[in-house]
C-alpha cells in the first residue's frame, strides 16, 4: 500500500492563478481533483498548497479513493545541473538559511513561483 509520504514525494503539477480583483493567488493540483487552496502571497499560496495536498491525500487514503499519479513524469529525472556565479550561490544559501529550509527547497520554491508567474503572462 502506498503511503502519504509516497504521494507527497511525487511531482504533481501545480497551477497558480492570480486574483487581480481581490489579491492573492489560488493554487490547484490538476491531477488531484478538488485539491485547491489560496494564499495572500505566492509563498503563502505555495505553503498552503503543500498542506492542502497532504490533507487531500490523507482523506483519499482514508476513504479508499484512488489517487492518480502525475502524468508524464517518467521522462524527467527531477534533477539538472546548473552553474551559477559564486555570489548568487552565496545569496541563495544565505536566504535559505534565513528561511530555515535547505537551499534545494528554497530554489524549488523560487523556480515554482516564477514558473507559475511566467505561465500566466
Amino acid at each position: 500500500m502506498k503511503t502519504v509520504d509516497y504521494y507527497m514525494s511525487l511531482a504533481y503539477r501545480m497551477e497558480f492563478i492570480e486574483d487581480k480583483e481581490e489579491g492573492g493567488y489560488t493554487v490547484s493540483f490538476p491531477e488531484l481533483r478538488g485539491c485547491i487552496t489560496c494564499g495572500e502571497t505566492l509563498e503563502k499560496a505555495y505553503n498552503n498548497a503543500m498542506d492542502a495536498k497532504r490533507e487531500w491525500i490523507i482523506a483519499a487514503l482514508e476513504d479508499c479513493i484512488e489517487i492518480p499519479e502525475p502524468i508524464d513524469v517518467d521522462d524527467y529525472s527531477g534533477q539538472f545541473k546548473l552553474r551559477i556565479p559564486k555570489s548568487l550561490h552565496k545569496s541563495l544559501s544565505d536566504h535559505s538559511k534565513r528561511e530555515g529550509i535547505s537551499m534545494n527547497q528554497y530554489c524549488l520554491y523560487l523556480l515554482s513561483k516564477y514558473d507559475a508567474v511566467y505561465e500566466y503572462k
